[in-house]
């Protein structure tokens, strides 16, 4: 009986929500992962957490951080696509653990950046992850703190990096690197992968070129070659395939279990989801899916304000010594957010001047620039919702410029005010009098 009377609670309710026009809010996805998260690729809100400081072991996910110094030694010039780089006796041994994800490297044979970078941002080859640490850094120990230092430079929190592999340092038989610790151990959490996620994309966009392909050839043409698939089993083509998937790195050890950090692209919405201490390699696939189920169903980007359109109430500013008493200001770009679909209307723009434009009396002082920034327009009800990092919420903001030239007034022009100030006043004061004699 309490079963039937609840059914038919749910039934009155949902009928009351679809009579009077309101829209139910999402169900949020019921993962099984220890840790997980969702958020926009574009402003780094945070659309879906759960346990998201939690310190977990991210196992080979730990490249990511690898992939970016990579490209950011590429970008400085430090190093180049197709510099050779030289094989140690280290690697050299590390690349022939068959138990481990490896391409086979030898000291008698070339290998160029790309390719090393292939192999691990592809088939995860740890010895080829070492290989490229070394020829950023000198040694794996040197760009080990490199990667504490990036980490710290973009604002990561909860994590700890001592190899640049996510391997575990006792599974590196005493070859860990200089300055760590053979118990010790990569530690992050989906809060902070998913920042580092954000900023790889945001700034080297072009690693997705390669962590799209699902399979490729290492050596092709030598004795060494090794056909290389992709452990990111939802690309196209592959088991666990999800539309817009191009990335991003998965991690398994047996301390850190499965983990994955995916990043799909549809219509334009990105989102970088993080799931860590999944069950199996297919359950961080399928939770992902779900994550992703939950973005691309449920949210949607809408403009909030055009290029060039006034905030209303806000369509113009008053102006101290100037030819003109007034100027025109509008949106400096266009603003679009992420929200959930049919909620466009509870996006409303809000104004916020830079006070250090104005004068005591609220007024802007000529002279004046077309396309000048003197304030900022953001969304009313932006307060509540929750990002990476606190400075993201500038990315749900655009400027409020000036629409057109606004000269100083010359000396004359200004005296003639002031007089006619002057003599303004006298008439209202004398208004007034005769107004109280009657």
């Amino acid at each position: 009986m309490k079963m039937i009377k609840t059914s038919m609670l749910t039934s009155v309710i949902f009928s009351f929500l679809w009579v009077s026009g309101g829209t139910a809010l999402a169900e949020e996805p019921n993962l099984e992962a220890e840790s997980a998260i969702l958020v926009d690729a574009e402003t780094g809100k945070i659309i879906y957490d759960d346990e998201i400081d939690v310190i977990l072991p991210p196992a080979s996910m730990t490249k990511i951080m690898t992939e970016y110094l990579v490209n950011e030694a590429v970008k400085s010039g430090k190093i180049a696509w197709d510099d050779e780089v030289k094989i140690s006796d280290t690697v050299r041994e590390l690349s022939l653990e068959t138990n481990l994800s490896n391409v086979p490297l030898r000291q008698d044979e070339t290998y160029t950046v790309k390719e090393l970078y292939e192999a691990m941002a592809i088939y995860s080859a740890n010895g080829a992850t070492i290989a490229l640490a070394e020829h950023v850094a000198g040694s794996e120990g040197e760009f080990v703190k490199l990667m504490n230092e990036k980490a710290k430079e973009i604002g990561m929190e909860n994590y700890k990096f001592v190899n640049s592999t996510g391997l575990n340092n006792k599974s590196m038989d005493g070859q860990h690197p200089k300055g760590t610790k053979a118990d010790e151990e990569n530690m992050m959490s989906a809060r902070a992968t998913a920042t580092l996620a954000y900023h790889l994309l945001k700034e080297y966009p072009e690693t997705l070129e390669t962590t799209s392909i699902r399979a490729k050839t290492f050596k092709e043409g030598t004795e060494d070659y090794i056909d290389m698939q992709n452990w990111n089993w939802m690309l196209p083509g592959s088991v666990f395939a999800y539309e817009g998937v191009d990335g991003l790195k998965t991690g398994y050890t047996d301390m850190a279990g499965n983990a994955f950090t995916g990043t799909a692209e549809r219509d334009g919405m990105r989102f970088i989801s993080v799931v860590m201490r999944t069950d199996s390699r297919e359950a961080r696939f399928k939770e992902t899916a779900k994550l992703l189920d939950y973005g691309f169903d449920t949210f949607t980007y809408e403009k909030v304000i055009e290029k060039g359109e006034s905030v209303k109430g806000k369509k113009a500013l008053p102006v101290s010594k100037g030819k003109e008493d007034a100027v025109t200001v509008a949106a400096g770009h266009t603003l679009s957010v992420l929200v959930e679909k049919d909620q466009k209307e509870k996006m409303t723009p809000v104004v916020t001047l830079n006070k250090k434009y104005f004068n005591e009396d609220g007024e802007l002082i000529a002279p004046l620039k077309k396309g000048q920034a003197v304030g900022l327009i953001t969304i009313e009800n932006d307060k509540d919702d929750e990002y990476l990092q606190e400075e993201m919420r500038e990315n749900v903001k655009v400027p409020l410029v000036i629409q057109e030239d606004v000269e100083k007034a010359g000396w004359f022009s200004l005296s003639l005010r002031s007089i006619g100030g002057f003599f303004g006043e006298m008439w209202s004061g004398a208004a007034s009098f005769v107004k109280e004699l009657f």
